[in-house]
């Protein structure tokens, strides 16, 4: 139940898939195919697409680094939204584009788990959304040589702790792929 009552509709968020973010992701292949299957899906149930892309001096905008990974085609007709922090919701136009369309909840999918895709978990339910994360279809690259967990540990615990958040009037949660509900929030 999403804290934004007139908001009934969900949108699948496509947070950063972008050549240079997820050449080097965790079990990338089959992520990106789940996250295909998911746009797939959308589409058919008429349900938003929206493509957040993250640009910064690395990853400039327009370059084929920056560019979403060419097995998923975003559609003309679908929102982009570029950003430059891990919350998507960050100084971007993202809220705008969920209000207009009716947007309460979000299935997020994308890369990178450690960073903007926790990042825009947070900042989704911190802004009154329901925010499901896809258990399968989010990767990170390995950051042990900095002293992180190695990825698929990052993935797991992120899927853990996050299948049981909440917040007053919304609700965390996961689904694999295979389970995803895009029906109405109320």
């Amino acid at each position: 139940m999403t804290a934004l009552r007139k908001r009934p509709n969900s949108a699948l968020l496509v947070v950063d898939v972008q050549n240079a973010v997820v050449e080097r992701a965790y079990e990338r292949n089959a992520v990106v195919a789940n996250i295909g299957h998911l746009v797939g899906r959308a589409r058919r149930e008429g349900v938003p697409v929206v493509w957040i892309q993250h640009t910064e001096d690395h990853l400039p905008r327009g370059s084929d680094a920056w560019r979403i990974v060419p097995e998923l085609t975003p559609d003309d007709a679908e929102p982009r939204v570029e950003k430059r922090y891990g919350d998507a919701f960050e100084e971007t136009a993202l809220e705008a584009v969920l209000s207009d369309l009716g947007v309460g909840r979000v299935v997020v999918v994308g890369a990178q788990t450690d960073q903007c895709i926790r990042s825009t978990l947070h900042g989704a339910l911190f802004r009154g959304y329901d925010a499901i994360l896809v258990s399968d279809a989010h990767t990170t690259e390995d950051a042990t040589k900095w002293g992180a967990p190695p990825p698929d540990q990052v993935i797991a615990h992120t899927n853990l702790y996050w299948k049981h958040e909440t917040a007053p009037g919304r609700t965390g949660g996961t689904a694999s792929t295979a389970k995803v509900d895009f029906g109405p929030t109320n």
